[in-house]
């Protein structure tokens, strides 16, 4: 009996017709899909942060060093010659020599032991006088070399300060550089993250798209193979 041979061959038929139309749908979202995947990947590369050299914006620091010689100077150039003692020591003298001569108007003294007095008195004050010299010459030495301490402090203070300014200077400048660095590579990350993700899902979709392919196909030969023995059924029961 050739009917139910004819009923299942038109069962297969109709199957693979179903199977043709599923398959051909599967495929249009499949490359719809593709497509989206596609043109987003080109779009995430179109908008990727651009390449950028970190240290672009490191100034030089040089500038912040100054030429400190200006301020230098030497306390010794304008020592002077302690002249007050020598005066004094005139000074004194020539009191010794009046007060000799009005003790010998006085006493009528010869010249002779007014001449010694004098000479005794004037040495004694010119030991004075020289002593005065020596305090006066050895304190202004003691404030010369004052100065030039104090000079050599102040410069080197400013030195220091000027040393922890351009050390602070170079660290931010690095540290920005470096910061700059961490965030393009975090970032850098994350995008190519998110590239592959994306690149997966567009090669799932054309994965998809061969899948529907290979079923459309065999969709297809189901039909061919359940017409073809359709017909044969039917030739058979005509005869």
């Amino acid at each position: 009996m050739p009917g139910p041979q004819i009923a299942m061959a038109a069962v297969g038929v109709v199957t693979g017709v179903v199977g043709m139309f599923k398959a051909s749908s599967d495929k249009r979202k499949a490359e719809a899909e593709a497509f989206r995947m596609q043109q987003k990947i080109q779009e995430f590369e179109n908008n990727r942060q651009e390449v950028v050299n970190p240290y672009a914006g490191v100034e030089s620091v040089a500038d912040m060093a100054s030429d400190l010689s200006g301020e230098m100077s030497n306390p010794m150039a304008n020592l002077g010659v302690a002249t007050q003692a020598a005066e004094i020591q005139m000074e004194q003298t020539d009191i010794a020599l009046a007060n000799t001569l009005d003790t010998l108007m006085a006493t009528g003294a010869s010249a002779g032991g007014a001449t010694a007095l004098a000479q005794a008195a004037a040495r004694g004050k010119k030991d004075v006088a020289a002593n005065i010299q020596a305090q006066e010459s050895s304190n202004e030495k003691a404030r010369a070399q004052g100065e030039q301490n104090l000079q050599n402090q102040r410069i080197a203070e400013k030195q220091r300060i000027q040393g922890i300014n351009m050390s602070e200077e170079v660290r931010v400048q690095d540290a920005e550089a470096k910061g700059s660095i961490f965030e393009f590579e975090k970032q850098e990350t994350r995008d190519v993250a998110s590239l592959n993700r994306m690149a997966g899902q567009e090669a799932q979709a054309r994965q998809d798209i061969a899948s529907a392919n290979s079923a459309f196909g065999a969709a297809l030969g189901g039909v061919a193979g359940a017409a073809t023995s359709g017909i044969a059924s039917m030739a058979e029961g005509k005869e």
